[in-house]
């Protein structure tokens, strides 16, 4: 066996919640998936075949969850991305004349047109408008291990009390990741790292090897963890949880101190969308419809105030790649300070959501790229779990607490005042299903019927509404779409009872959601 060494285990959690509105092109929901490929997805496949293209050592671990992947498959849905692109590229060109007379400003209108012709070259020449082929393809040149999650992204502790919706919501996904990407993956990205005792059992069942925990969900195990957060542990079913490690998480998520809350770094609220005058932002936005984010920020975070300095991209590069040296110097102090402690790797588990670099932190993308960069010059190994756990396989068993990353650690964003009727509503719907389920009925139109029920209650159970219900965003939105699936279903179950399917209403809803081509009853069990 070799020598212990440090070692980086970079996670990025790719999902969205499935929007899709057939009879709208322009929903504004529907911006999120077409921000998503602009500014995260498309930039992340750039760098990371730039990296190979330059022989620099990558191993990225990455989920993309069935939600996700069922809009990048998406005709529909992939049309409507291509669209967007052309017309952001002729927002580009009203804007470079716009700001012809201000060097400053003109500067940046420059960068995004020649930025956006670089990602429409991607998406239509290079990828042909089909990104999931494009990951998996990384995955089988050894770039990335992929990891499944929840098929709609539910948050497991509070479904715990149908165990049939736990272990749909993993098989469910965990299949899905198998028809869309070629291959079963070995690990299992929790939605939002909620985790309770006993949900191992439901992953082992599914063949799945490792998966994540926030910090206390690990340091807070029975027996407590020797080796604290910085190396996996089994659980009882024999899973192996990895812990996300605090500093690195602080250092990148924390508006507050974290490196996107440099002030040269671009702001992410100044938008054309919000200061132009409505017929300055055709074709972006057409006339009557709803003001929007264009992707056209011409302004730095500066500071705390209404005053805003010009953002200047190649400044913000540059502090990006600063930030990344920093980033991997930590990283390489920390873990060779345990070296000599440890009798295997010291990891710093680093996960964090996909669409922060590049969404939300415009710089991510190049921060991202010279990590890898920076350590394989640093000599910091960069590993997945499925590296990890080849090198060491043997760890201590340890029974994980309840948690999860969201705030305060456990489940008070799902489980408000203001969103504390969804699990009840889920619960009843899952106990209402159960008995077909065990029938297996899902032959004719009825079966038809029951199964586009449990693909409405699916999509009631995603996490992100209920998120979006308790952070006060686009609360209306969010709170007709669960309460529009689980009135599908009550519609479906009860129309199933008596007889009397309607099979043109039951097309429309099937032409609606339409995702999990391969869902069947039988996934739905004790």
């Amino acid at each position: 066996m070799r020598r212990p060494r440090g070692a980086l285990l970079l996670v990025l959690h790719a999902h969205l919640p499935y929007v899709r509105h057939p009879d709208d092109e322009d929903h504004l929901e529907e911006e999120w998936l077409r921000e998503a490929v602009l500014e995260c997805y498309l930039p992340l496949l750039d760098l990371l075949e730039r990296l190979a293209d330059d022989r620099v050592p990558v191993r990225l671990t990455l989920s993309l969850t069935p939600t996700l992947v069922a809009m990048l498959e998406d005709p529909l849905l992939r049309g409507r991305i291509g669209r967007r692109i052309e017309r952001q590229q002729a927002l580009a060109e009203r804007e470079v004349r716009r700001t012809r007379d201000d060097p400053s400003l003109h500067a940046v209108a420059r960068f995004y047109q020649e930025r956006l012709a670089r990602l429409a070259r991607l998406w239509t020449d290079r990828y042909r408008g089909e990104l999931v082929p494009a990951f998996a393809a990384l995955r089988d040149h050894g770039l990335i291990e992929l990891l499944a999650s929840g098929a709609t992204h539910g948050f497991l502790p509070l479904l715990r009390s149908s165990p049939q919706a736990v272990r749909a919501q993993v098989a469910v996904g965990a299949s899905e990741h198998a028809r869309a990407l070629g291959r079963r993956a070995s690990g299992f990205w929790l939605p939002e790292c909620g985790y309770y005792p006993g949900l191992d059992r439901v992953l082992a069942d599914e063949e799945l090897r490792f998966t994540f925990l926030d910090a206390h969900g690990l340091a807070d195990a029975e027996p407590r963890p020797l080796l604290s957060v910085h190396a996996p542990a089994f659980t009882p079913a024999g899973v192996a949880v990895y812990a996300r490690d605090p500093e690195a998480s602080e250092q990148v998520w924390s508006a507050e101190v974290g490196y996107p809350a440099d002030p040269v770094y671009r702001d992410f609220y100044r938008d054309v969308g919000w200061d132009l005058p409505e017929d300055a932002l055709v074709p972006m936005v057409g006339p009557g419809r709803p003001r929007r984010a264009t992707g056209f920020k011409y302004h730095r975070i500066t500071g705390r105030g209404m005053d805003k300095a010009v953002w200047e991209p190649e400044p913000a590069f540059a502090r990006a790649r600063a930030h990344a040296r920093h980033f991997v110097s930590r990283v390489k102090e920390r873990t060779g300070a345990l070296v000599e402690r440890m009798e295997r790797d010291p990891l710093v588990v680093a996960p964090y959501d996909a669409e922060l670099f590049g969404h939300w932190w415009f710089e991510g993308p190049a921060f991202l790229e010279a990590v890898f960069r920076e350590a394989a010059a640093a000599g910091l190994a960069v590993v997945t779990p499925g590296d990890d756990l080849q090198a060491w396989p043997e760890a201590q068993v340890v029974s994980p607490v309840e948690s999860s990353w969201g705030e305060h650690g456990h489940a008070s964003m799902w489980l408000d005042p203001v969103n504390d009727w969804i699990p009840q509503a889920l619960h009843g719907c899952a106990q209402l299903l159960a008995p077909f389920a065990r029938l297996q009925r899902e032959t004719g139109i009825e079966g038809r019927a029951l199964v586009q029920a449990f693909r409405e209650l699916l999509l009631a159970q995603s996490s992100d509404f209920a998120f979006i219900l308790r952070s006060g965003t686009v609360t209306a939105y969010a709170r007709a779409r669960v309460q529009s699936h689980l009135s599908a279903f009550l519609e479906l179950v009860r129309a199933v009872r008596t007889r009397t399917v309607d099979p043109l209403r039951l097309q429309s809803l099937e032409r609606r959601d339409a995702l999990f081509p391969a869902l069947t009853l039988s996934q739905f069990r004790e």
